[in-house]
């Protein structure tokens, strides 16, 4: 018999109204919202203010994208949750959860590995040092198989090396291995744009993203260490499944291993094609997104094109009804 797996969206995925319909529509969303907008430490508009009204400049900020994020993500599960055991007679229990960068942070709430009160004064630490790291910049890239970018982006840090480039300054390299063809290249705007000019002469396409730092590289290691002292101080409960993390794309479910890798996701490349292929190995043969967007289950499909997995969203009441009842039929 296939398995079931849980995956949250990261930073991208946001949009003004999202959480509004499930708020309106399901007390468990709703008391979700209410319990984080007491757990976050910021004055003026609430997070549930922002993820249902905006604006979307203000939206877009990643000191409010993560924790909005979050908070639309987590009421998303408790309605889901509650939608399934109404209609089963018990709570839905998935063999793994997953996480795109930030989503990793929800799905160990929905593994029970942390409070929804931690989870918010972590994301908030997070999302506040992501947002002032030094400056770095960020590409997509398209149309370039991942072991010829490795190549060129070691190339282009030896080249700035022997120009005379410092350690920091020569830092490119590959942080989302999205799907075989979707990658993203993080460093210094320097070694970036040398990167993104050789990409394109090579026939593949760069994308500039709309990013100020370097995000999952080098350059995030002092914010990495900052958060790990955050991170310490926070109690982990063993999960109660698997949670395959981005740092090795495998399964753990004590508190030490997810502790420990988490500590250095900021700093390591987000591995989440190797994250679906190990859920899929593993014989999940369904994967519900649950959060604001469908970014990850597009991602599913280029990753996985067998369509032997059956793949649900949950992000308002008619994807999460569907989801609830497919997923209700499928276990009764």
């Amino acid at each position: 018999m296939g398995k079931l797996a849980f995956v949250f969206p990261g930073q991208g995925s946001q949009s003004v109204g999202m959480g509004l319909d499930l708020a309106g529509n399901y007390p468990e969303a709703q008391a979700l919202f209410a319990k984080v907008d007491a757990a976050a430490a910021r004055p003026g508009k609430s997070l549930s203010a922002l993820c249902f009204e905006g604006p979307e400049d203000e939206l877009k900020q990643t000191i409010n994208t993560q924790p909005t994020i979050l908070a639309a993500s987590l009421a998303a599960h408790a309605a889901f949750v509650a939608e399934v055991k109404k209609m089963n007679g018990s709570a839905p229990q998935p063999d793994f959860v997953a996480g795109h960068s930030l989503g990793e942070i929800t799905a160990l709430c929905a593994a029970q590995v942390l409070s929804v009160e931690d989870a918010v004064k972590l994301v908030e630490k997070r999302a506040a040092l992501m947002q002032d790291c030094p400056k770095g910049a960020m590409a997509a890239v398209l149309k370039m198989p991942e072991e010829a970018l490795e190549k060129l982006c070691l190339e282009v840090q030896d080249a700035l090396k022997e120009e005379g480039a410092d350690k920091n300054e020569a830092v490119v390299l590959i942080a989302n291995y999205n799907t075989k063809d979707q990658l993203v290249i993080s460093g210094s705007p320097t070694a970036v744009g040398r990167a993104a000019a050789l990409v394109k002469e090579r026939g593949g396409k760069a994308i500039p993203l709309p990013v100020g730092g370097a995000f999952h590289s080098p350059l995030m290691s002092g914010a990495a260490s900052e958060f790990g002292a955050v991170l310490n101080a926070v109690a982990f409960a063993p999960a109660r499944c698997e949670v395959v993390q981005n740092v090795d794309a495998r399964g753990s479910k004590s508190p030490e291993a997810l502790k420990a890798k988490l500590a250095k996701q900021m700093e390591s490349a987000v591995r989440w094609t190797a994250c679906v292929e190990y859920l899929i190995a593993q014989d999940v043969d369904t994967i519900v997104e649950i959060g604001p967007g469908k970014v990850l289950t597009g991602l599913v499909k280029k990753i996985d094109s067998s369509e032997k997995v059956r793949l649900f969203n949950v992000f308002d009441s008619e994807s999460l009804k569907l989801a609830a009842s497919s997923l209700t039929v499928a276990v009764s």
